[in-house]
């Protein structure tokens, strides 16, 4: 077996690719010896006696199925997290969700006068400064007004 690792190196400078993607025709060594010269290389190139080697990429299949596992649910348990309880869902976030949703409940009790404007103020100063847990809590709260008015 003749050395062709010169023409191999020629052949990846004339393609623009790395020295590992060239193929070399196994058949044609002969032919691939004599060429000495980019001229040479360009014509083994053309009658396909040299070519290059496909891509080898990283497969993303594995990834893409615990990704479509993580987002049905599944695989995010205590082994499975990092940082504090805080870093994955920040404080902030839970409460904008949360005071986002009761001011919604409270504009919407408003207006379908289960309230009125007076109640709807001190209700929402109260959401405000963090009484209520969640929109349940708020409704058993409002409930718990109706039946001492009663």
């Amino acid at each position: 077996m003749t050395d062709l690792s010169n023409q191999k190196r020629l052949a990846a400078e004339v393609m623009d690719i790395g020295v590992h993607r060239v193929w070399l025709d196994p058949e044609a060594s002969k032919d691939i010896a004599a060429a000495l010269t980019r001229e040479d290389i360009h014509r083994l190139i053309e009658e396909d006696k040299i070519g290059k080697r496909p891509i080898i990429g990283i497969s993303r299949v594995r990834a893409r199925r615990l990704n479509e596992a993580r987002a049905y649910g599944h695989r995010k348990g205590h082994g499975s997290r990092n940082g504090a309880k805080g870093a994955r869902r920040p404080r902030k976030e839970q409460w904008m969700k949360r005071i986002r949703a009761l001011r919604k409940q409270l504009r919407e009790l408003r207006e379908n006068n289960t309230i009125d404007v007076s109640t709807y103020r001190r209700l929402y100063a109260k959401a405000k400064g963090g009484e209520f847990r969640s929109r349940a809590h708020l409704k058993s709260h409002v409930e718990q007004l109706k039946g001492k008015e009663v």
